[in-house]
């Protein structure tokens, strides 16, 4: 099970809900984070009684994850990235899919307060579905309420520690935080995981120029 360290935790506790980022900081945004859902049918409102054994697609998010880490290009990850993170959505139930459509506009429309409501909802019928998490994980970020969006990406994690989208977003917020050495190791196992994320690489190679800096 992922934990989020103590310290990073109690750095935010006398901090809260907006720590001190500096006058360098730039706001946070959704884009940060791995991308928005796509638009799912509105349609039910019943919740799925029977889902997808649970043990076969375990095994084809294995395979997944096998060949993206090992993929030969960009292009090749970024085809594979995009199957895993189809199958993050997909939560066996039409409520919790219309929910998280919702919410999906909201936080392209920028109403934080609205996809909160519909993502509360979503974790409470659906406490094990991690991407339900890891979108409240992102919308609390926004509004830069950095631990809360931190305890949502621990849950993230404990149901899917590879979710790299999740992982970045703990990178994230331990850089914005002053924990670069955490941050740097956060993000090379995000890249580890998903080698197409440009964002990492660049990142790593910031954080590494930095930590050279300070060495000399």
């Amino acid at each position: 099970m992922f934990a989020i360290p103590f310290f990073l935790t109690a750095a935010l506790a006398g901090a809260q809900p907006v720590p001190d980022l500096g006058p360098e900081t730039e706001p946070p945004s959704a884009e940060d984070f791995n991308p928005l859902p796509e638009d799912l049918p509105e349609e039910g409102g019943q919740v799925v009684v029977e889902e997808a054994d649970p043990h076969e697609e375990q095994s084809r998010l294995d395979e997944l994850y096998s060949d993206l880490a090992k993929a030969e290009s960009p292009k090749a990850a970024e085809k594979i990235a995009r199957k895993i993170q189809m199958m993050w959505l997909e939560s066996g139930s039409d409520t919790v899919n219309v929910l998280m459509s919702q919410a999906g506009k909201a936080i392209q429309a920028e109403d934080t307060a609205l996809a909160l409501d519909f993502l509360d909802v979503v974790v409470t019928l659906k406490p094990s579905f991690a991407e339900g998490w890891n979108r409240r994980a992102t919308v609390f970020y926004m509004r830069q309420d950095f631990a809360k969006s931190l305890v949502d990406i621990e849950r993230t994690l404990a149901l899917e520690p590879r979710h790299w989208g999740a992982l970045s977003g703990l990178a994230i917020i331990q850089r914005r935080l002053g924990f670069d050495k955490e941050a740097l190791e956060t993000f090379k196992q995000a890249l580890k995981i998903n080698p197409s994320l440009e964002n990492a690489f660049k990142a790593i190679k910031d954080l590494e120029k930095d930590a050279a800096g300070e060495a000399a």
